[in-house]
């Protein structure tokens, strides 16, 4: 007998981490459905995309209906836009995750994988990162009271192709590439450590196993 193929809904899966984390899952065989407000310019012959709304839940239970995982990309992941527009940042991140934990929950989903940072461990951020603790707790208490299952993805600085032009890296590279120069504000002992987005869309689609 052949075993049921599982279903991963990855929303967002348009973006930089999400199409990379929707790759992975189709490599290893998961029938990967990509929700997203926009087409990816990366889609696979064997993934399917439907162009939804975040902030409706009939779209989302539509897409949901039968997944085993939903992964949750969807978001406003820059800091400075964030800042820039913190209510659109609430609006986006914080209502647009509870949105989609509830169809989660609606369509009995084994688990809810959300992309989160390591910002939520420090002061800084701003409105990005007030944002992502916000919704790990919400997480938590759809998890209390509904009993549905989780895993909180917290990324720290990704690089790779694809990357959005505000990335970190990107940023840099762009830089010497335009104006042979690097513009960086701090006092130069500042350290940070990078992971390659293929690295952390390996690592994403492992933390599925049952073990973890």
């Amino acid at each position: 007998m052949n075993k049921k193929i599982k279903i991963a809904v990855v929303i967002g899966g348009s973006g930089f981490m999400g199409s990379h984390t929707a790759d992975e899952l189709s490599a290893r065989g998961y029938k990967t459905i990509i929700f997203d407000q926009v087409n990816s310019n990366w889609i696979r012959k064997d993934q399917k995309i439907v162009i939804g709304d975040i902030f409706n839940v009939d779209d989302l239970t539509k897409v949901m209906k039968g997944a085993d995982y939903v992964y949750h990309f969807a978001g406003i992941a820059d800091i400075f836009a964030a800042k820039k527009d913190p209510i659109k940042t609430i609006n986006t991140n914080i209502l647009g995750t509870s949105i989609a934990l509830q169809a989660a929950v609606k369509c009995s989903v084994k688990r809810f994988i959300m992309a989160s940072t390591l910002y939520v461990y420090s002061p800084y951020g701003s409105f990005y990162r007030a944002s992502k603790q916000a919704s790990e707790i919400l997480v938590e208490t759809f998890h209390k009271e509904f009993g549905i299952d989780y895993t909180f993805l917290r990324y720290g600085s990704l690089y790779g192709p694809r990357a959005q032009d505000w990335n970190g890296l990107q940023k840099y590279i762009n830089q010497i590439v335009k104006k042979k120069t690097i513009t960086y504000e701090g006092n130069g002992n500042e350290k940070r450590e990078y992971i390659h987005v293929l690295d952390a869309a390996k690592i994403s689609v492992d933390i599925i196993q049952k073990k973890y």
